[in-house]
């Protein structure tokens, strides 16, 4: 498996670090994003998430901003010194996400649409682009790692696996999130590995549990969706964390993380 070699002080993973990725599922006004990218900073975070462009189950559902999105997340980078991260959905649009945001994330849908991966791994190289690699909800351990490959061919960026969840049989929680992935992924390769517990349970009571059972089995981060006003979010507001659970959540997680030497940022 191919180790990345950059040593930057900008990496999304760094030694003795647990990190933390927050914000919307979706970027829904400046006033939104504004407002939870001001909470991120308060908590001490370094990474925003918000989606532009959002894939969606079903084309009657909220969208995105897009281009709009990704201008918002550039002055919000700016006026908070937050670093950001967003989803790219197809390979024409990698080239213009990567002049806006830090990190660029591909989504399960997009685990393997290699031509993708390849033109992201292309993009990633020559800016110096840290990439977030979801597992597809059916894909094995071994096809997610063989994804990679399709990435760091192209040169030596950072890549950062993404658990968020795989389809079972099991309908409660939306996905059902396979942590033993953490453990296998650290004997398979020497790539770091995150989790998603929002998009894996569904439901936001059940992700500060999850939160902490992640960074409990070894886990280098988490991405959380949060939102100011969950009720109202116009995309996964049921699985998004309010201001107090996100502290909460931080706070658990901070404890957890001290018994391993390591502090959250």
């Amino acid at each position: 498996m191919t180790e990345n070699k950059k040593d930057t002080s900008d990496r999304l993973i760094i030694d003795g670090n647990i990190t933390v990725i927050a914000g919307p599922c979706a970027i829904e006004s400046w006033e939104q994003i504004d407002s939870i990218a001001a909470l991120v900073k308060d908590f001490g975070l370094a990474f925003l998430r918000g989606g532009a462009y959002k894939p969606r189950t079903s084309p009657y559902s909220f969208q995105g901003l897009e281009r709009k999105g990704l201008e918002f997340m550039k002055e919000i980078s700016k006026k908070y010194g937050l670093r950001t991260v967003t989803e790219v959905t197809d390979a024409d649009t990698v080239d213009e996400v990567a002049k806006y945001v830090d990190v660029l994330q591909i989504g399960t849908r997009n685990m393997s649409n290699f031509a993708l991966l390849k033109k992201v791994g292309r993009v990633s190289n020559s800016m110096n682009k840290s990439v977030i690699l979801k597992r597809g909800w059916g894909s094995t351990i071994k096809e997610w790692l063989l994804a990679v490959e399709y990435i760091t061919s192209s040169g030596s960026a950072e890549v950062v696996l993404c658990e968020r969840g795989i389809r079972t049989f099991e309908p409660y929680t939306r996905f059902t999130l396979d942590l033993s992935a953490v453990p296998v992924i650290k004997k398979l390769s020497r790539l770091p590995i995150i989790i998603d517990p929002s998009h894996a349970v569904g439901q936001s009571d059940l992700v500060i549990p999850m939160s902490r059972a992640a960074i409990a089995v070894g886990a280098d981060g988490l991405i959380v969706e949060i939102h100011t006003d969950p009720e109202k979010a116009l995309c996964d507001g049921q699985q998004s964390l309010n201001a107090h659970q996100t502290e909460e959540m931080l706070h658990q997680i901070e404890y957890i993380a001290k018994f391993f030497g390591k502090k959250v940022r």
